[in-house]
């Protein structure tokens, strides 16, 4: 008797799923099909299923061509599952051709072709809650979302956007985005949503424009410079009906959501300190972004993640002061702002002329918890006790570099009607937006005055 094993997500089936089953199951005698979990997609990179867990099996089920149906839920089960049930024959489809091949010292690997012109995609495409994103802006963080965002379901990258045409239609070509544009108005119009990645004192205008013609919003940190202009942005895309959503990966991530609720669970106890350093060297340039006289610096740049989980383990009621160094162009260099609450204090770091351990350090009344550098691509953290035997380390997925979770949840924002943003709040991006106003304000003012 030939046995046969296939696995896939299976969200949204289609008749290509049915094809690989069909194709699968004559093959052999029977037929042995794995439906990922979400976890494990989410660990795989692939981000923003449509089907719950137990739809996708059903649909597997009613085709009639599974003889069993198992989960798959953790890297090296196919090998497992192979040997457990003395499996002969492993197929998937082409697009995974030559990545398992290791298997074949267990039994035959056979990839069988996708059916043409159909895919999940394609029917995301045709429903209404599929997302056709632009991206404003053409430098860095702009190119890190465009490598990203294929790897997230329901949304596209559609047009880019940069006052300079040419510029636009290089980073277009580089990532495959079908339209360039260096007019605002013609790209809002080719766009469901977008993505604002420009120096940050553009932010404002850019994101009230779009939010004006009626697009979802994703704006880079810091969404403004003050706490008026990010309040009003969202005032206004409450009363446009669209999601407006501040960009700080971090905040998206499993396993930083993880670290914040391990802090307010009393794990630790009563939290008396927070400590969150982000440093980066960046060489001084004077034409450069980060030391534009009066939106560069180190605070800027940088702060809207140290900012973070003092924000959200702390609250917004705090008093502050800033210590710095200036360097060219009288940006600051290195920072440090001291928060004080009436039961416990934090300091939030940041530096792009003096490098610094980037670490997360949370002190409680019995024990810590410690994300080590760089804590903002939060992949694991530990809770240390006073008896180190009890010590505990907790991990989440944190694939490519970290923006799958962002874009996802941006995407479900819109297209669930029942999505609420939570993990960085309209008062969280109202509260850092305030605190880097108040940092410039005393920066600059005192620059100003200086012979």
């Amino acid at each position: 008797m030939k046995k046969v094993i296939t696995y896939g997500s299976f969200d949204l089936f289609h008749e290509g799923h049915r094809s690989i089953l069909r194709r699968a199951r004559e093959m052999g005698d029977s037929l042995i099909v794995g439906v990922t979990t979400e976890q494990y997609d989410v660990y795989r990179g692939k981000i923003n299923l449509v089907d719950s867990l137990m739809r996708r099996i059903d649909n597997v089920r009613k085709t009639g061509l599974a003889d069993e149906i198992i989960v798959e839920d953790h890297e090296g089960q196919k090998a497992e599952d192979i040997q457990k049930y003395a499996i002969d024959l492993f197929v998937i489809g082409s697009d995974w051709r030559g990545q398992f091949d290791y298997l074949d010292q267990y039994c035959e690997v056979k990839y069988l072709d996708r059916t043409q012109n159909i895919s999940s995609t394609d029917i995301r495409r045709g429903r209404q809650g599929f997302v056709l994103l632009g991206i404003a802006g053409t430098g860095r963080a702009a190119g890190r979302l465009a490598r990203e965002i294929r790897f997230v379901s329901g949304v596209e990258a559609r047009a880019a956007y940069n006052p300079s045409l040419e510029s636009a239609r290089t980073f277009a070509g580089l990532y495959g985005i079908e339209s360039a544009c260096d007019n605002y108005e013609a790209f809002l119009e080719k766009t469901d949503a977008v993505y604002i990645a420009t120096p940050h004192a553009t932010h404002y205008d850019y994101a009230r424009h779009a939010i004006l013609a009626g697009r979802h919003v994703l704006c880079e940190k810091p969404m403004t410079l003050s706490a008026q202009e990010t309040r009003e942005l969202f005032e206004l895309a409450n009363d446009c009906g669209v999601v407006l959503m501040e960009a700080v990966k971090t905040a998206y991530a499993p396993a930083f959501l993880n670290l914040l609720a391990v802090a307010r669970c009393g794990r630790i106890g009563t939290v008396y300190d927070v400590e969150c350093a982000f440093t980066k060297l960046i060489p001084e340039d004077k034409n450069a972004r980060e030391y534009e006289p009066k939106t560069g610096g180190s605070f800027t740049e940088l702060a809207s993640y140290s900012l973070l989980p003092i924000i959200k383990i702390l609250g917004r009621d705090y008093r502050v002061e800033f210590r710095y160094f200036r360097g060219l162009n009288g940006c600051d260099i290195y920072a440090k702002a001291l928060f004080a609450y009436d039961n416990a204090t934090a300091s939030a770091k940041t530096g792009i002329g003096v490098k610094s351990e980037g670490q997360l350090l949370i002190s409680g009344t019995r024990g810590y918890i410690l994300a080590r550098s760089p804590w903002w691509l939060t992949k694991t953290f530990e809770v240390c006790y006073e008896n180190p035997e009890d010590n505990e380390t907790f991990s989440g997925p944190f694939p490519g570099c970290g923006l799958r979770f962002e874009i996802a949840d941006f995407t479900r924002n819109i297209t669930d009607p029942n999505a609420r943003n939570y993990k960085f709040s309209r008062e969280d991006s109202v509260a850092a937006s305030g605190i880097i106003e108040q940092f410039l304000r005393e920066r600059n003012g005192l620059w100003l005055k200086e012979p």
